[in-house]
């Protein structure tokens, strides 16, 4: 089985979308470079940030995600994003009217359910869990096994937080990883058991 990855663009004081539920900057690293991040072209970063962000793509199997980002993005045209297989959204709601059944979405009830499912398509590759409400429904359950954050310098001030509304202490180990890219720093904790 393969690990469980809480993930996201988060700005210096722990917001990953200000009070509008907009992320701003936060995305500013995706073209601050020369080096083509995917076959689009239009997201471009720094090498550093392509050695980093590419190897960890390619290890993704599955995304989870709430509905409001599932809403948010339309459900990405029934497209899952970066190349990932399948999309697991935690939801009360049934998938949306019209839906085509045949989108490798799957709507799931509960963070446990959710990552259940998740793990099932994964297989051995990663399950990454979108930072956020989720990502912290998901810590709070102790099912995440690695934090990953690309930092921006940016403050927010306030808005929608990294680790969504967890309110217990959780430690992590130092970081295993620490990178800079243009205007990103790229961070890997490994969650503390």
């Amino acid at each position: 089985m393969g690990s469980v990855v809480m993930y996201g663009s988060v700005s210096v004081d722990g917001f990953v979308a200000d009070e509008k539920d907009q992320p701003g900057p936060l995305f500013d690293w995706l073209t601050s470079g020369d080096v083509p991040l995917d076959e689009s072209g239009e997201l471009k970063v720094s090498q550093e940030s392509y050695d980093h962000t590419r190897s960890y793509w390619n290890s993704i199997g599955v995304t989870v995600v709430g509905r409001h980002v599932f809403d948010m993005t339309d459900g990405w045209d029934g497209t899952p994003p970066s190349g990932i297989e399948h999309v697991v959204v935690v939801t009360h709601r049934p998938q949306p009217e019209g839906w085509d059944p045949e989108a490798p979405f799957h709507f799931v009830e509960g963070v446990e359910a959710a990552l259940a499912k998740a793990q099932e398509l994964a297989g051995d590759r990663i399950v990454e869990v979108a930072a956020g409400e989720v990502g912290g429904q998901v810590l709070a359950a102790g099912l995440v096994d690695e934090v990953r954050m690309d930092v921006v310098p940016v403050v927010f001030g306030s808005g929608k937080r990294f680790f969504g509304l967890v309110d217990v202490q959780h430690l992590l180990e130092d970081p295993e990883v620490t990178i800079q890219g243009n205007r990103v720093l790229h961070l890997r904790y490994r969650v503390r058991r």
